[in-house]
């Protein structure tokens, strides 16, 4: 394609008045490259995701999901959603789309919405305690992000769907315990993705 340029009636390629556009350029070849290596950690991080969910599936309410999806949302802000519904997609899958999958298209966003809300100038200090407890409140409050879909689902009523909620108790404590162990994950491993993203 050719064009006018302001200065006068010469015509030029675009290729030529925008050199770092043309094919083969440094600017083109490391943004694409770039982009290649956010899609394949995308792919890696949704997939273990997915496995490490079923390494850990004897273990109730046990998993590393939490983790994973604060470690990718302080990393990749708004593109942490990808790898997040990649492993969704995949458990769906697996599962054949019960209904018991239902919730994880949106539990996980709630994560993910509360970790974006997080200062990101926080000191490491503030972030080794922080971190944890957020990935442990999440784990604690899962059965009440579940219980809407599961009354909908379920034909409960309000005070069906509150006992519902109360009788998981036992099983959002082990959530919010396990949560809290692999929140410790969330600091360090954040660190040396970050390092990795930018090289």
């Amino acid at each position: 394609m050719r064009w006018f340029t302001k200065k006068g009636n010469t015509k030029v390629s675009r290729d030529q008045a925008t050199p770092d556009r043309a094919a083969g350029s440094p600017g083109s070849v490391q943004r694409y490259s770039h982009r290649l290596r956010d899609m394949a950690v995308f792919s890696m991080a949704g997939a273990m995701m997915f496995c490490s969910d079923l390494l850990l599936d004897a273990l109730p309410n046990v998993h590393l999901i939490g983790m994973f999806t604060m470690l990718l949302t302080l990393t990749y802000r708004c593109r942490a959603l990808i790898p997040i519904y990649i492993y969704v997609m995949l458990t769906a899958l697996y599962y054949g789309f019960a209904l018991s999958v239902v919730p994880y298209f949106y539990v996980w966003t709630v994560l993910w919405g509360m970790t974006m809300l997080l200062t990101r100038n926080i000191s490491d200090l503030a972030a080794a305690f922080v971190y944890p407890l957020v990935c442990s409140l999440h784990g604690l409050i899962f059965g009440a992000l579940c219980a809407p879909s599961q009354a909908l689902l379920f034909g409960l009523n309000f005070s069906q769907m509150i006992a519902w909620i109360v009788a998981g108790l036992p099983f959002d404590l082990v959530h919010a315990a396990g949560n809290l162990a692999a929140g410790l994950l969330v600091l360090p491993l954040s660190k040396i993705l970050k390092k990795i993203s930018v090289s």
